[in-house]
């Protein structure tokens, strides 16, 4: 079945479209669980319309969820439960009811953003941007805002605002970042969906640590979240959802892509495709390094399952020359830097270590001292997007680890540790996210495997600009070839 959003609005709307994955698609197990944690967003909605299950059930249902769970994850910043219950009563759209997290990066229109960091103290937005209102106009109901790093710089989420968010597979290890809360909360089973945001790995990179699905749609697929790319001319983050199935994360980017955008339409992917690919596969990241051993084996594992299916695999090299790390490092430090110096116009004060975390302003310095290399950095990345659409005249898809170790202990990548030391351990850790955001491309992490010590590895396939659709459907077959839904973290329900 392949419906797009456009066709399905024109019939009524996608709701229907939904239904028929919630009655079609369901797993045998989610039929007969009456434990509304196990059930993902599709079915959940599809309950919600038929009647089985009301609205205010199902909040009220992830609202005991988070009281018992989340004192366990902290991995929510604020809590709206009163406004999520009389949200609930008059939900409507084709996920009316389904409970779910905003990412504290981005405003709900009279809750409180802190942005991951104690800079805005009692900041609120006065108006949500599209993006948000185009996710919460689909029926869902916020219980509140998920925890992230500070402005979304790191790979871990362990804010000195709220606390260190925890892992729900083992919560001494972290949940990755920038969103962690998102995905904690979605693999510990309070909530089935949640939205978040990658702007350098940050929805695949926390699907990987916590087990979950996280799909980076191409640049220009959903409506733009805020002009959060304002220091240079690569826009590099999109939105989306942490979740536990594929069909939530396809239904999600379908009801919220934009199609008249000058890419490939994304149509409504409901199951696996019979086009068999040609998959490059490399272990070998941005900065040319290799991962541990274990999530080497992964991937080449993956690789081997991919062959089986019936694809084309091959082990390849990525046209990528070496620095591409650097300069990106040098771009994301643009960020913090634009954001420190916004502070300091606001306020009239001097950065400090009482507004803002070392590894942020550790970041500023780095760019205000390389900032003689930073026209230089932006013209390389910009060829890289180039280089990538002509490695894939000759690949459909790349398979690649999405990091290059299990989830790390808490404290690894804290950015109250000395800059230098945290800089160097997170580059070691992301070498193979950021291609994707620079270029623009979609990428997928699916939970694949799991380390030694019972921590999910995720693996990452990504695509040309535009190619979300095959991504999916590859996605689809490998969740019926090496099937993760029986896969529970300790913490679960």
């Amino acid at each position: 079945m392949s419906l797009t959003r456009r066709n399905l609005m024109g019939n009524g709307s996608i709701g229907a479209a939904l239904l028929m994955m919630g009655s079609a698609c369901s797993r045998p197990d989610q039929k007969a669980s009456n434990d509304l944690a196990a059930l993902d967003g599709v079915e959940t909605a599809s309950r919600i319309k038929s009647g089985e299950l009301s609205a205010e059930e199902a909040v009220e249902a992830a609202i005991e969820r988070t009281q018992r769970i989340n004192p366990e994850i902290n991995a929510i910043v604020q809590k709206t439960f009163r406004r999520a219950r009389k949200e609930a009563v008059s939900a409507s759209g084709p996920w009316a009811g389904v409970p779910t997290f905003i990412k504290d990066l981005d405003d709900v229109t009279g809750v409180g953003t802190a942005f991951g960091s104690r800079a805005f103290p009692g900041y609120r937005g006065k108006e949500q941007v599209p993006l948000i209102n185009e996710f919460l106009g689909l029926g869902v109901v916020s219980l509140g805002k998920s925890t992230t790093p500070e402005f979304g710089l790191s790979a871990t989420t362990e804010p000195l605002s709220s606390g260190k968010t925890r892992n729900p597979w083992n919560t001494n290890h972290s949940t990755g970042g920038s969103s962690g809360g998102a995905a904690a909360l979605v693999a510990s089973g309070v909530v089935p969906i949640a939205h978040a945001s990658d702007g350098g790995g940050s929805i695949r990179i926390p699907a990987s640590c916590c087990g979950n699905v996280g799909l980076k749609v191409s640049r220009g697929r959903n409506p733009t979240a805020r002009p959060d790319d304002v220091v240079g001319p690569i826009r590099l983050s999109v939105h989306g959802a942490q979740t536990r199935t594929v069909r939530d994360t396809a239904a999600i980017a379908a009801a919220l892509a934009v199609q008249d955008n000058g890419l490939e339409p994304l149509p409504l992917i409901s199951g696996p495709s019979e086009r068999r690919l040609r998959i490059g596969f490399t272990t070998l990241g941005l900065g040319g390094l290799r991962p541990v051993p274990e999530v080497d084996a992964a991937t080449r594992n993956v690789a081997a399952q991919c062959e089986a299916l019936g694809h084309q695999v091959e082990e390849v090299e990525l046209p990528i020359e070496q620095g591409l790390d650097k300069d990106f490092s040098l771009y994301w430090a643009a960020f913090a830097h634009s954001a420190v110096t916004f502070w300091e116009k606001k306020t009239h004060l001097p950065r400090n270590g009482m507004a803002f975390e070392p590894f942020t302003l550790g970041l500023t310095k780095h760019f205000e001292a390389h900032m003689d290399r930073f026209d230089g950095a932006i013209a390389r990345l910009q060829t890289v997007e180039g280089m990538m659409n002509e490695f894939h005249q000759n690949y459909d898809v790349v398979l690649s680890p999405v990091v290059s170790a299990p989830p790390p202990e808490i404290g690894y990548l804290d950015g109250g540790l000395d800059f230098e030391t945290t800089l160097d351990r997170l580059t070691r850790y992301v070498q193979y996210t950021a291609l994707y955001n620079i270029t623009g491309a979609p990428s997928i992490s699916l939970p694949l495997s799991m380390s030694d010590n019972d921590l999910p590895i995720g693996s990452m396939f990504s695509a040309n600009l535009g190619q979300e659709a095959m991504l999916l459907a590859l996605a689809y077959e490998l969740e019926e070839a090496m099937p993760w839904a029986g896969r529970r973290p300790p913490l679960f329900g």
